[in-house]
């Protein structure tokens, strides 16, 4: 899985920023590893000409699972790391809700699929 990181002209982009997201995402997406080419993360300020203390820091992260359209999550918070986590978070259960939809799908389908009908004529 390769990890994409942007940020936006008001965060200032470090390799302990960097080496951060790349241990939430890989973390929070270790399950669905296999299945995910490539996960992009932007980060930005929202707030950053207007006046501290709002959630500002915003996270927006966007998986790309094989064969599939990509999955997208976003998270504002005060801090870069708690955007960072909760965007994380959320992408990990979106993706969750998304793979068991289609594993249920599958199951409920009573019509072979493409492969099997490929099987079946061999």
């Amino acid at each position: 899985m390769q990890i994409q990181i942007n940020t936006d002209r008001n965060i200032e982009s470090n390799e302990a920023l960097a080496n951060y997201i790349r241990q939430e995402t890989e973390q929070a997406l270790s399950r669905f590893s296999d299945h995910i080419t490539r996960v992009e993360v932007h980060l930005s300020n929202e707030n950053s000409d207007k006046e501290r203390g709002k959630d500002g820091q915003r996270c927006v992260m966007e998986a790309r699972p094989e064969g599939r359209q990509p999955i997208a999550a976003t998270h504002q918070a005060l801090t870069l790391d708690r955007a960072v986590k909760g965007a994380a978070d959320k992408l990990s259960r979106l993706i969750e809700n998304t793979t068991g939809r289609i594993n249920n799908q599958r199951s409920l389908r009573t019509e072979p699929t493409l492969a099997e009908l490929e099987e079946s004529e061999e």
